[in-house]
């Protein structure tokens, strides 16, 4: 299986962004869902845990159990902070902005 990824990387600053055909082999690949995300490092490496969160709003009273833990260094971190915001950018495009606040995402909006 193949996917397209965008580079950001280019060679020179006033060169265009080139599209490249990156073979991706994903049939092993476990997907789960995480609703919670913890970042930590240290000067070489960044750390990301992922977890379910059974209680969103508030401060949980049970323990998060991080099921997944993603170990990359800061080239590839940034790399995948362009991916992410550039996905961001054009889901909100489409659908509008995403509010991150859950107290601003709970409160009832008046009809107008």
């Amino acid at each position: 299986m193949s996917t397209e990824v965008e580079s950001p990387e280019t060679s020179e600053p006033r060169q265009q962004q080139q599209s490249v055909q990156v073979q991706v082999h994903d049939e092993d690949a476990i997907a789960c869902y995480a609703n919670f995300c913890r970042v930590t490092g240290s000067p070489e490496e960044l750390i990301v845990d992922f977890g379910l969160n059974p209680q969103p709003v508030g401060i949980p009273k049970d323990p998060i159990h991080v099921k997944q833990r993603i170990i990359m260094n800061f080239f590839t971190a940034k790399r995948l902070l362009a991916a992410l915001q550039m996905s961001v950018q054009r889901h909100e495009a489409v659908f509008g902005v995403l509010e991150t606040d859950i107290q601003k995402r709970l409160r009832v909006q008046p009809n107008s």
